[in-house]
C-alpha cells in the first residue's frame, strides 16, 4: 500500500496498519530525509520515495512478510526491498531517536516457558491386508515424532500442560 493512500487513515488506522503513530513517522521522515541530503546522488535514481520506502520497511518489520511479498506489492525487485529495509534500518538506528524497550525491561515481566520434547521412535509398518494405507515396502520400520510439551513455572516447578 502506497502513501498517498495511507496518509488519508485516521490517526488510529494508521497506527493499526504501520505500527506507529503519524507523528512518529514524520520524524522517522526526517531523519531520513537528513540522511538523504547527505548522501552523494549517484546511479538511477529509486522507483520509491521516502514515504514509500519506509512504509515498505515498517510493513516488514509489522507483518512478518517476506522480502518476495513485500517487493512484490511494491512492484520492484526482491534484492531493492532487502537493500530499501537495510538502508533505512542503519539510517533509524545510527540516528539514536528511536529505540525499542531495554532487555532488562523485557525480562522482568512473567513469562511461561514452553518447552517440546521430540523424540523418535521406530514404529511398524501396517499389515499388507490394511488396504491403501501400506507403504512401498511392507514390514519396513519407519520414524515418526512424538512431541510432548511441557511447560515450566515457578523456579523449576514442571507440570505437563492438558
Amino acid at each position: 500500500m502506497r502513501y498517498e493512500a495511507v496518509k488519508e487513515l485516521s490517526p488510529e488506522a494508521f497506527k493499526r496498519l504501520t505500527g506507529v503513530k503519524p507523528e512518529v513517522f514524520g520524524k522517522m521522515i526526517g531523519v531520513l530525509r537528513g540522511a538523504e541530503t547527505e548522501k552523494k546522488k549517484a546511479g538511477r535514481p529509486s522507483k520509491l520515495g521516502l514515504e514509500d520506502k519506509l512504509l515498505l520497511t515498517l510493513s516488514y518489520w509489522r507483518e512478518y512478510r517476506t522480502q518476495f511479498h513485500i517487493a512484490a506489492s511494491y512492484a520492484i525487485h526482491e534484492s531493492s526491498a532487502n537493500r530499501i529495509i537495510t538502508h533505512v534500518e542503519d539510517v533509524l538506528i545510527k540516528s539514536k531517536a528511536f529505540s525499542l524497550p531495554k532487555s532488562r525491561e523485557v525480562t522482568e515481566s512473567d513469562w511461561t516457558v514452553v518447552l517440546v520434547d521430540a523424540t523418535e521412535t521406530p514404529v511398524e509398518r501396517p499389515k499388507k491386508n490394511k488396504g491403501a494405507t501400506t507403504a512401498d515396502r511392507p514390514g519396513r520400520l519407519e520414524l515418526r515424532t512424538l512431541a510432548v510439551c511441557r511447560f515450566v513455572q515457578d523456579a523449576g516447578r514442571e507440570s505437563a500442560i492438558p
